[in-house]
């Protein structure tokens, strides 16, 4: 008798056991977050050009990454959030940029273009966002107008340029005349995954020993174009 009571007790706690509660996923989640995964593409144009520079064809742009959301409001409509992420800037002009015994020099090439068919500045960076956010989402839905502002420095860990003509090829990397660190505002306005981005450098690309024809290259960035986010 006390073998069969042992048995029907243990089975009994053993279905217990094995029974699981069931998941609600369509539960709603009161605190959410709006952590999410950005892509970034845009048009890059070069502000404060010395005389005789101008960009041809077309200079684009690509960034992405990742943005921690921390909600600072009851309705969590709020929040800042801060991030990491890569940035990829090319820019085609007319600046020839030369090396000569560790030392570089600049003038503006042909300005009809005529004498060269690639005149490219490409620079890989580093970012990382801060930015305040603002959005009209609900726990229910997560499809919303959202305005994000904030502020980006940028680590300049690449560069490369390179000219090329009918009679040579020009290369060269890593130049000591850029501003390694890199800073600006920006803006991005939409509604669920498409969003207007514009991006403003506050200080110049080339450090002020940079010159052509006795002028510093004081150029900085503006950026336009989408920022798509991923949840």
């Amino acid at each position: 008798m006390r073998i069969t009571l042992f048995f029907i007790t243990f089975f009994t706690a053993l279905s217990g056991f094995a029974q699981q509660k069931e998941i609600d996923f369509d539960a709603v989640d009161s605190l959410y977050r709006e952590d999410q995964f950005y892509i970034n593409i845009t048009y890059n144009s070069l502000q404060n050009r010395p005389n005789g520079i101008n960009q041809n064809q077309l200079s684009p742009g690509l960034a992405f990454g990742f943005l921690r959301d921390m909600p600072i409001n009851k309705k969590r409509t709020f929040s800042v959030a801060a991030g990491l992420g890569y940035a990829l800037a090319i820019y085609n002009q007319n600046l020839g940029i030369f090396n000569t015994n560790g030392a570089n020099t600049y003038e503006v090439l042909d300005a009809d273009f005529a004498t060269f068919s690639k005149n490219r500045l490409t620079m890989h960076y580093v970012d990382v966002p801060i930015e305040i956010r603002w959005r009209n989402s609900t726990p229910e839905s997560h499809v919303f107008w959202r305005v994000h502002s904030g502020f980006k420095l940028s680590y300049l860990f690449y560069d490369n340029y390179e000219l090329v003509t009918p009679i040579e090829t020009i290369k060269h990397s890593n130049n000591n005349d850029f501003n390694k660190l890199q800073y600006g505002v920006y803006v991005a306005v939409g509604w669920n995954t498409w969003n207007f981005y514009v991006y403003y450098g506050l200080n110049p690309l080339f450090k002020s020993s940079a010159i052509i024809e006795n002028q510093s290259i004081n150029m900085n960035t503006a950026n336009f174009g989408f920022m798509f986010y991923i949840l």
